[in-house]
């Protein structure tokens, strides 16, 4: 049996965010791409990033962006994790965490998902992220067949997301991997984009570390 970690993203204004870090998540994240609905914005406000203590670790949510510009925005802000959403390879990846990040790569999984690509970035990242594949880059607020991943076998652990809502704790109690680390909430969450229901992200946070799945 073990605690899983819960991060919560696409995290934006300030009061919602003093909110949620009264839940303690172990991640908070950022999204920093601008086709997103939860984009922080070109300029974010500071306070956003200074709200996060704590064991608490900050996230920065990139796709495809320029290598300097992740590693300009993570210390700007203070983030200690970079996750990617896009093409990036295991160089890329491995640049990043040898300069002190920690790296999540993200895929999107449906049937058709080869794992062996994942081959390559061992080493060269902490986490993998499995998500639900979608027309673009993020979340779809889907599920994916979570059975799926008893194909993946690699030694590196994973954070689990793809349209996980406050009802799916029995269904998350039963899925069973080794390497399951993780859970990545966030519009399951939402009154609106970027705006989280504090009191449906307080009750799964409490009831997933109760379980200690």
């Amino acid at each position: 049996m073990k605690t899983l970690k819960i991060k919560v993203c696409g995290m934006r204004g300030p009061e919602n965010i003093r909110e949620v870090m009264l839940a303690s998540p172990d991640y908070l994240g950022y999204i920093f791409y601008p086709k997103s609905k939860r984009f922080v914005g070109e300029t974010p406000n500071p306070e956003i990033f200074s709200l996060v203590s704590g064991s608490t670790q900050k996230v920065g949510v990139f796709v495809n962006e320029n290598l300097e510009k992740v590693r300009t925005i993570c210390a700007n802000f203070g983030l200690e994790v970079a996750q990617l959403h896009g093409c990036e390879s295991p160089e890329y990846c491995l640049a990043l965490k040898e300069g002190g990040l920690q790296v999540v790569k993200a895929f999107s999984v449906d049937e058709h998902f080869d794992f062996r690509q994942l081959e390559n970035y061992v080493g060269a990242v902490d986490y993998f992220l499995f998500d639900t594949k979608g027309k673009l880059p993020g979340g779809t607020g889907q599920k994916f067949n979570w059975n799926l991943l008893q194909n993946y076998q690699l030694p590196v652990p994973f954070f689990l997301s793809g349209g996980i809502k406050p009802a799916d704790v029995e269904a998350l109690s039963v899925f069973n991997h080794k390497q399951l680390y993780a859970l990545d909430i966030n519009s399951g969450f939402e009154i609106n984009p970027a705006e989280k229901d504090i009191e449906k992200v307080n009750k799964f946070i409490s009831q997933i570390r109760k379980s200690a799945i």
